[in-house]
């Protein structure tokens, strides 16, 4: 056979009534147009170029986001009470020392929210100031006031106040809020019961 025939062999037509396919374009996938040329990403011209990306985003600036945050005033009271909250769900997760850093000396309340609380030493300072973040979302989200700020004030010579018996629980508690003495009357109640 010649080469002709084998030729027209493999040519064959189609039937007139069978409708001709559209012939397929293949899909071409466009890799991302770079400005410069096409770099290894374990080499160090990569390297470069990712620490100059950080950079670059480092630069953007975020849109300010004036959202208005609560303000309302509280008293030293229900601080208290948060601060004491706090350090007893501390003390249930097992953290109990920081359960007895905060319970060491009540912390006072200075102007509208700024907390003071006195530390006996440096290193209760550092042990406070790694939950400190903790204690600050706990007292604004309970108190609805985002300014509360806590200072430590680190004293020496401070001796901690321990309540050791019912009469000196009664004192602390009189000091806290004197409308206890009315309660105790009201009631009849005796604190050595």
């Amino acid at each position: 056979m010649s080469k002709a025939t084998i030729e027209e062999s493999k040519t064959v037509s189609a039937p007139v009534d069978m409708p001709i396919a559209p012939p397929v374009t293949p899909i071409v996938k466009e890799t991302p147009n770079f400005d410069g040329p096409n770099v290894s990403a374990f080499s160090l011209a990569s390297i470069r170029a990712k620490k100059a990306l950080v950079e670059s985003s480092k630069n953007f600036v975020k849109p300010v986001n004036h959202t208005v945050l609560p303000t309302e005033p509280f008293t030293e009271t229900e601080m208290l009470i948060q601060w004491n909250n706090y350090a007893k769900k501390l003390g249930n997760k097992g953290y109990r020392i920081m359960e007895s850093l905060l319970m060491i000396n009540d912390p006072k309340l200075q102007g509208t929210a700024n907390i003071t609380i006195e530390l006996p030493n440096e290193g209760s300072k550092l042990d406070f100031e790694s939950e400190k973040i903790g204690l600050l979302g706990h007292l604004r989200g309970h108190l609805h006031n985002h300014d509360i700020n806590i200072e430590v004030i680190v004293n020496e010579t401070m001796q901690s106040k321990r309540n050791l018996n019912d009469q000196d629980r009664y004192n602390r508690l009189f000091e806290i809020n004197p409308n206890i003495e009315i309660l105790r009357n009201t009631f009849g109640l005796d604190v050595n019961a």
